[in-house]
């Protein structure tokens, strides 16, 4: 009976705490991003430029730029379509509990696995639809309105603390969602490739079921001593999503495979190992890899000696963004303009979306507008991605990164023994 009641309690507790994240994290603030209209903007290895001589604001619905001239009108349109095709997760509410937990929700303290769910799903972006794929209806994504999240957040938190004095209910088991995904009509490439970008989301659910979902993460991070409600750090982080990819069971994955650098250093031998395959002394095929190098940029502050580093990775075309942010606040990186990061943020908390079902929303997997923050607040402990098609494309890569140290170096910006050490 003792048990019973401590169980009671802690249900009681979890659903008080998710009814408080949910009305912290529920609400839209309608701050404006602002770019400057003279200096170029990096996403991700593509460079836009919007030329004229004063600042320019993005909306906080990304749906208008104060910016003359057609050419440049339509470079602005390039970089939004292009940042909103991003797969962007987010805090989620009552999706099925956490096993070994009483948890429905990861609000609070689930934002370093979001950010590095978002690492992972630009690198299947670029390994199943490439760097140019956009999604076509990325102008369709909008943000509520901020009285309506209002009087949702209310409404919900009524509702958890109206729930907290009866018994929770009980979360039916999600169907497998890769296996069930719809078919379609594989004579058209929209069609591919909207599958594909389906497919690519399912693999995120919030299920038990879904290869590199939360639940999965979580899982795989019991077995290093960390629980469900813990803080993730970028280089664990890097670690996990490594597992989930060796772990996945859906054959289309097999294609792909995770390398994470131990301090600092990428040994390419190793790298080029883990890319191929051999059988009988015999090279049969090359595998996709995605590169996790957990770094330091500085002690207690980040150096700015590594913004030029910082600014020439994320320029890189094989570069698929950072996991860093600001102490116990993760971002995703993506992208720059002059010293501020562009990033998304998983500081948002939506409803669950069952991704088993045909044709779920893809709205709330898209952010519609990106953020900006000064290089000099990023916390120094970060994961730096990269994804390289074959070995060709990983040594090609080696020499980028390789000529950006030596310039750095050259002008004396980057320390010797700085970060992404190459042997």
């Amino acid at each position: 009976m003792e048990a019973t009641g401590t169980d009671e309690v802690e249900k009681i507790k979890s659903k008080f705490m998710s009814a408080w994240h949910n009305m912290k994290y529920s609400w839209v603030l309608k701050t404006k991003t602002y770019f400057s209209r003279n200096s170029p903007v990096f996403l991700l290895g593509k460079c836009y430029h919007f030329q004229t001589d004063e600042s320019s604001e993005m909306s906080p619905n990304g749906s208008h730029y104060d910016i003359p001239g057609e050419g440049i009108s339509r470079n602005v349109e390039e970089f939004r379509k292009d940042f909103i095709s991003r797969i962007w997760l987010t805090y989620r509410e009552e999706f099925p509990q956490i096993k070994g937990s009483a948890l429905t929700t990861d609000c609070g303290w689930g934002c370093t696995l979001r950010t590095g769910q978002m690492l992972l799903a630009q690198g299947l972006i670029l390994h199943f639809l490439g760097r140019d794929w956009t999604w076509p209806d990325a102008f369709v994504t909008e943000n509520s309105d901020s009285e309506s999240w209002t009087s949702h957040t209310v409404k919900k938190l009524t509702e958890s603390l109206e729930a907290s004095r009866t018994e929770g209910r009980e979360f039916k088991n999600q169907s497998s969602h890769c296996k069930q995904t719809p078919k379609v009509d594989w004579g058209s490439r929209e069609r591919r490739d909207e599958h594909c970008h389906r497919k690519i989301i399912s693999w995120f659910g919030d299920s038990p079921l879904a290869n590199f979902s939360l639940h999965r993460l979580i899982e795989y991070g019991n077995k290093s001593g960390k629980i469900a409600g813990d803080w993730y750090g970028p280089g664990v982080v890097a670690h996990l999503l490594r597992k989930a990819v060796e772990e996945a069971n859906d054959l289309e994955l097999q294609g792909i495979t995770v390398y994470v650098a131990q301090d600092c250093t990428v040994y390419k031998s190793d790298v080029i190992d883990t890319q191929c395959c051999f059988m009988e002394s015999e090279k049969l095929d090359s595998k996709s890899v995605i590169i996790l190098i957990p770094v330091r940029l500085g002690g207690e502050r980040t150096n700015m000696e590594y913004l030029e580093f910082v600014k020439g990775i994320l320029s890189l075309e094989y570069c698929i963004g950072i996991i860093g942010g600001k102490p116990k606040q993760s971002y995703y990186f993506a992208g720059f303009q002059d010293d501020s990061l562009i990033y998304m943020d998983p500081h948002y908390c939506q409803s669950f979306v069952d991704v088993s079902v045909k044709d779920f929303p893809l709205e709330s997997f898209h952010c519609p507008s990106p953020k900006k923050m000064p290089f000099k607040k990023m916390d120094p402990s970060c994961t730096i991605g990269l994804y390289c098609q074959n070995v060709q494309a990983f040594e090609k890569a080696s020499e980028e990164i390789t000529k950006i140290q030596l310039r750095l170096k050259y002008y004396g910006t980057v320390k010797k023994e700085a970060i992404l050490l190459l042997h």
